[in-house]
């Protein structure tokens, strides 16, 4: 048994624990967490570096009757993701919260949401995976509606509610799993798997409960108003961990457990979705009035990038093209992850300071938090698609494979996609330098500007101009 990867889990859910059980103490204790949370993570992505995958079977007792945990390369690259994102909004948090109140309420919901995250990535049965969904879920909700204000209550109630029914959706296909096959652990499975009406229907249940909990075009509905109200530490974990989460699962099922399941007309249909969400997400986001809200709606335009993967690795035959089409996607996924989270707590910062984040009144921004704007500019860099960004090398590998297949219509998706961000990235950044002063009340701190600034670089100079060790880890732990 690898004890890292009952660690992975353990250690933030102990941390949340103590967190409960020792208020006053609540940020201490979720810092030290988090730090410990990341070192574990650490050894998880060594484990799998050198020996390809880890498996670990609770308590000694082996599928299909125990709780088995397992990483390889997608997973581990996802872990990793998670724990940047995780470390910087906890260090932003740490100088977010006004109230005490909310700042002891964050950190046991926090921690346990980090957990059930972790849980998610590294389960290796059907059924886990639904717990960590559903406890992903329900944390997720909970620290949206921290505020306490009408909109964020309402918002995040809807978001609930939403997503116990894509849980439920999802638990109706693993039941028909389970019936069928008597077994619900991913290796058994996939080795027992036939095509057929029975698995084809379980898929199609799985994959609509997760395209709502994702946020896929046309489930979107529910994604914009809950990120937008929410803190902004929450709004980043939300888009960067919790949608990528249930797309992450979408991914494991389509490639792994049901692939001779998955005919063209379904990865097209995935497809086409995809570019609907591409080009509706970003029409919207340009249209935005509020900075975080811009940031939401662009979260169900990069959703629907990593869609158009899809029909293009079910057409692929197995190979080293094939590959670096899948890596190219967690490039993608990974860019978006860090962009998106260093994006909205520039914009927490932004709010904070000026009162408000709407996109025409934030004259001045760039005199007064220079560090913020840049944050900004970085995370925008990496959602147009710039070089040397990772969506920049995933775009070019998609645009690529998209050509070589004969699907050459989703590069006038992604075009059409990239115009829109650069449009809507610009508008923000025009304002941002307009000389016009806004009144300032809130004075930015280090520990809240660095993490935000952090994880816009990473995505741009980390995963753009240093992605070797991406294709190496993902070489060694396949999960395609």
């Amino acid at each position: 048994m690898d004890a890292s990867l009952a660690l992975a889990v353990s250690v933030p859910l102990i941390g949340g624990l103590l967190a409960t059980a020792l208020p006053k103490r609540a940020q201490g204790l979720g810092l030290l967490a988090s730090v410990a949370t990341v070192l574990v993570v650490g050894w998880v992505m060594a484990g799998v570096w050198q020996q390809g995958s880890l498996h670990a079977e609770l308590g000694g007792w082996a599928a299909p009757l125990g709780i088995a945990l397992a990483a390889d390369g997608l997973s581990a690259a996802l872990l990793g993701m998670a724990a940047l994102v995780a470390l910087g909004v906890g260090i932003y948090a740490s100088g977010y919260f006004r109230s005490a109140d909310a700042d002891r309420h964050f950190w046991p919901l926090w921690l346990l949401l980090w957990a059930a995250l972790n849980g998610l990535l590294l389960a290796a049965d059907l059924f886990n995976i639904y717990v960590t969904l559903e406890l992903l879920g329900l944390t997720a909700a909970a620290l949206g509606a921290l505020t306490g204000t009408v909109d964020a209550v309402r918002a995040n109630l809807r978001y609930l509610l939403v997503g116990l029914l894509g849980s439920m959706t999802y638990l109706l296909g693993v039941a028909l799993v389970y019936t069928s096959y008597g077994t619900l652990d991913l290796g058994l499975l996939s080795n027992a798997l036939e095509p057929g009406p029975v698995a084809a229907t379980a898929l199609v249940l799985m994959t609509a409960g997760l395209a709502l909990k994702a946020a896929l075009f046309p489930l979107h509905f529910w994604l914009p108003p809950a990120h937008a109200n929410a803190p902004a530490p929450v709004s980043a974990a939300l888009s960067a961990l919790v949608v990528k989460a249930a797309f992450y699962l979408i991914l494991r099922l389509w490639l792994d457990v049901f692939a001779p399941v998955v005919t063209p007309s379904a990865a097209g249909l995935m497809g086409m979705l995809g570019a609907l969400a591409v080009i509706w997400g970003s029409w919207r986001a340009l249209r935005a009035e509020r900075l975080k809200l811009l940031a939401a709606y662009s979260t169900v335009a990069q959703i629907g990038y990593l869609c158009l993967f899809l029909p293009l690795l079910q057409a692929l035959p197995p190979g080293a093209e094939r590959d670096d089409l899948f890596v190219a996607l967690v490039l993608m996924a990974l860019t978006h992850g860090l962009a998106k989270a260093g994006l909205f707590l520039a914009a927490g910062l932004v709010q904070r300071s000026a009162g408000h984040d709407r996109i025409d009144d934030l004259g001045g921004t760039a005199q007064h938090m220079p560090a913020t704007t840049f944050t900004i500019a970085l995370a925008g860099t990496a959602l147009i698609g710039l070089p040397p960004s990772g969506s920049f090398v995933g775009k070019w590998i998609l645009m690529t494979s998209a050509l070589e297949s004969g699907q050459w219509w989703w590069i006038l998706v992604i075009a059409i996609g990239t115009l829109l961000a650069a449009a809507y990235v610009f508008r923000v950044l025009s304002r941002a330098f307009n000389l016009e002063p806004t009144p300032r009340s809130f004075v930015t701190q280090a520990r809240t500007e660095v993490p935000a600034l952090l994880l816009a670089l990473t995505s741009v100079a980390v995963l753009g101009l240093a992605a070797d060790p991406l294709w190496r880890l993902l070489g060694a732990g396949g999960g395609a």
